[in-house]
C-alpha cells in the first residue's frame, strides 16, 4: 500500500510543473516584441515511479507514477538559419555602404543640371567661339577669363567635396573600428557570464539570445565567423581576425582593418564598404578628375595650324626648329601640341612689339590636379593677355614682330579643342577612355557613376530582401506567436486547476481518515 500523502505530492509536483510552464510563457508574451529573443519552452518528463510495495512481487500491473517534473527550459533556435543571417546581413552592410557613396558622388557632380561641370565646360567652350568672332573685343575677352574662373572653380570645389568625402569615410571607419571593441567587449563578458551559467547545468537562455543579437550587429559590419566552443564559449573572427577568444577580446585597429582589406581578410559587411568606397571607388573619381584637369591643360592633342600662321621663335614639331622666315607656314600644319597650355603658346598677345602668350592654365603648387588646377596668374589679372591671333608682321630687329590684332586664327582652334581628341593617361578601373574628346571622357566618367549607382541599389535591395526572407524564416522558428503562447496559457491553466482539484480531494480525503473514520462509539 502506498503512502497516504503520496497523491498529495504527486499533486504538487503537478502544480509546481504547470507553473512553471505558465512562467515561462508569461516571459515569452513579456518578450514578443524584444529584439533577438528567442521563445523558450519547458520540457517535462515523468518522475521516477514506484513498485507498489508488498511482501512479495505483486502481480499488479504497472509501477505507480509519482507526477511530473521539470527537465529543462531552453530556447528554439536554428544555429544554420542564423549562419545564413549573418552571411546575408554583412553582403547587406557591403552594399549599402557602396550605394550611400555612390549616392553622395552623384550629388557631388549634380548631372544632368545647370550647375554640373558640364554646364561650365560648354560655358567655357562657347565663350572661346564667340571670343573668336571679335578677337578685339574687349567684353568677349573678359567672358573667356570668368568662364575659365568658373571652369577652375568648379574643378577645385569638386575635387575638395571628394576629398572631403574620403576624409569622412576615414572618420566613419575609425567609429566604426571602435563600435566592433564595444561589441567584442560585450560578447566575451557574455561568455564569461553563460560559461558560468551554464557550467551549474542550467540554461543562459536570455544571456545567450543577447550574444546573438550582438552578433547580427556585428555581421553586417564585417565578416563574421562564430566558432562555438563545448564550454559555451563563442570564439569570433571578424574580418579573418581572431575578435574574441573567451573571455577576452582583441581590439581591432584602423590599420589592422586596412591590412586585413588588403590581405582579403575583411571582404565584406560594412567596414569593408568603407574601405572600398574610400580607396577605390571615391579615389576613382578623383583619379579621373585629375586626369580630366591634367589633361585639358597639358595633356596631347593634335591640330592643324593653317597656313599663313607665324609660329613664334624657335618653335619646334616633329624635329623642326622654327625660326626666322621659316615661321611663317606656307601650308597647314598638323602637330600634336600640349593640351590648352600647348596651344595657346603658339599665339601672340596684344602688345607691340607682339609677345608670345604664356600658359593658360597653371597648378597652384605641385603637380597639376583638380585641387590644383588654376587659371594663370597673368591671364587672371588681365584678359589682355589672352591670346587669338597666330599672325604677326615680321619686323626689324628694333621694332620686333607687330601683332595683326583682328586674327582669330589661335581662337578658332582653341574653340575647335572642344571636338579633338586627347589623350588620357589610363587609370585603372576608370571608364576606359584612354583618347577621346573631352566631352566624351566626362560623359563615360558620368555614365559609369550612373551604372555603378544603379547596381548598388540593386544589389543592396536584393540583399535586403535576403536578410529579411531568412529574418522571417528564423522568426517562425524562435519568434514568439501570440496566439500559440495563449493556447499554451489556456492548456497549462486547465491543468493547473486540474492538479489543484486533486490536491483538494486529496486533502479530502485525508480529512474523512483523520476525522472521520476511528470514531465508532464515541
Amino acid at each position: 500500500m502506498t503512502s497516504t500523502f503520496h497523491g498529495i505530492e504527486t499533486a504538487k509536483r503537478s502544480l509546481f510543473t504547470q507553473m512553471a510552464g505558465m512562467n515561462t510563457t508569461g516571459h515569452n508574451i513579456a518578450n514578443a516584441s524584444t529584439p533577438g529573443y528567442s521563445r523558450q519552452i519547458v520540457g517535462t518528463a515523468a518522475t521516477r515511479p514506484i513498485e507498489v510495495p508488498t511482501l512479495h512481487k505483486s502481480t499488479a500491473p504497472g509501477q505507480l507514477g509519482t507526477g511530473v517534473e521539470v527537465t529543462y527550459i531552453k530556447r528554439v533556435r536554428d544555429q544554420f538559419l542564423d549562419e545564413q543571417y549573418w552571411n546575408a546581413n554583412r553582403s547587406l552592410g557591403d552594399w549599402e555602404i557602396q550605394a550611400g557613396t555612390l549616392a553622395k558622388l552623384e550629388a557631388i557632380f549634380n548631372e544632368p543640371s545647370d550647375a554640373g561641370l558640364t554646364t561650365v565646360i560648354n560655358n567655357f567652350w562657347k565663350s572661346w567661339s564667340e571670343f573668336s568672332k571679335d578677337p578685339e573685343n574687349v567684353t568677349s575677352r573678359k567672358i573667356v577669363r570668368e568662364n575659365a574662373l568658373a571652369l577652375v572653380d568648379a574643378f577645385n570645389e569638386t575635387s575638395k567635396k571628394i576629398t572631403d568625402m574620403q576624409t569622412d569615410l576615414t572618420r566613419s571607419l575609425s567609429v566604426n573600428a571602435d563600435h566592433v571593441n564595444t561589441l567584442a567587449e560585450q560578447i566575451a563578458q557574455l561568455n564569461y557570464e553563460i560559461n558560468r551559467i551554464e557550467g551549474l547545468g542550467d540554461n543562459a537562455n536570455d544571456l545567450k539570445d543577447q550574444r546573438d543579437l550582438i552578433i547580427d550587429e556585428l555581421s553586417k559590419m564585417g565578416n563574421v565567423i562564430v566558432e562555438r566552443e563545448e564550454s559555451s564559449y563563442y570564439r569570433v573572427l571578424f574580418g579573418g581576425v581572431e575578435l574574441v577568444q573567451g573571455n577576452n577580446a582583441n581590439p581591432v585597429t584602423t590599420a589592422g582593418l586596412e591590412a586585413a582589406y588588403t590581405g582579403n581578410g575583411l571582404n565584406s559587411g560594412e567596414l569593408f564598404g568603407i574601405i572600398k568606397s574610400r580607396d577605390s571607388i571615391v579615389q576613382d573619381y578623383l583619379d579621373q578628375l585629375n586626369e580630366m584637369a591634367n589633361t585639358i591643360a597639358n595633356g596631347d592633342v593634335e591640330v592643324t595650324i593653317p597656313a599663313g600662321s607665324v609660329l613664334p621663335e624657335g618653335t619646334v614639331f616633329n624635329g623642326i626648329t622654327y625660326t626666322g622666315a621659316n615661321r611663317t607656314l606656307t601650308s597647314d600644319l598638323t602637330v600634336t601640341v600640349k593640351g590648352i597650355n600647348g596651344l595657346h603658346q603658339l599665339g601672340y598677345i596684344f602688345t607691340s612689339p607682339a609677345q608670345r602668350a604664356g600658359e593658360f592654365f597653371s597648378s597652384k603648387g605641385g603637380p597639376l590636379t583638380a585641387a590644383s588646377f588654376s587659371l594663370s596668374a597673368a591671364i587672371e589679372q588681365d584678359p589682355n593677355r589672352i591670346a587669338s591671333s597666330l599672325r604677326v608682321i615680321p619686323g626689324t630687329v628694333a621694332t620686333g614682330d607687330q601683332v595683326v590684332k583682328g586674327n582669330n586664327t589661335l581662337a578658332l582652334l582653341m574653340s575647335g579643342l572642344r571636338d579633338k581628341m586627347f589623350t588620357f593617361n589610363p587609370i585603372s578601373s576608370n571608364n576606359g577612355i584612354t583618347k577621346g574628346t573631352f566631352d566624351d571622357y566626362y560623359r563615360g566618367m558620368m555614365g559609369q557613376l550612373g551604372v555603378q549607382s544603379r547596381e548598388a541599389l540593386r544589389q543592396q535591395e536584393n540583399n535586403q530582401l535576403l536578410v529579411d526572407q531568412v529574418d522571417n524564416r528564423r522568426q517562425s522558428v524562435s519568434g514568439v506567436s501570440l496566439d500559440e503562447e495563449m493556447a499554451n496559457l489556456i492548456k497549462l491553466q486547465h491543468a493547473y486547476g486540474a492538479a489543484s482539484r486533486l490536491m483538494t480531494t486529496m486533502d479530502q480525503n485525508l480529512d474523512r481518515v483523520i476525522n472521520s473514520m476511528g470514531i465508532v462509539g464515541r
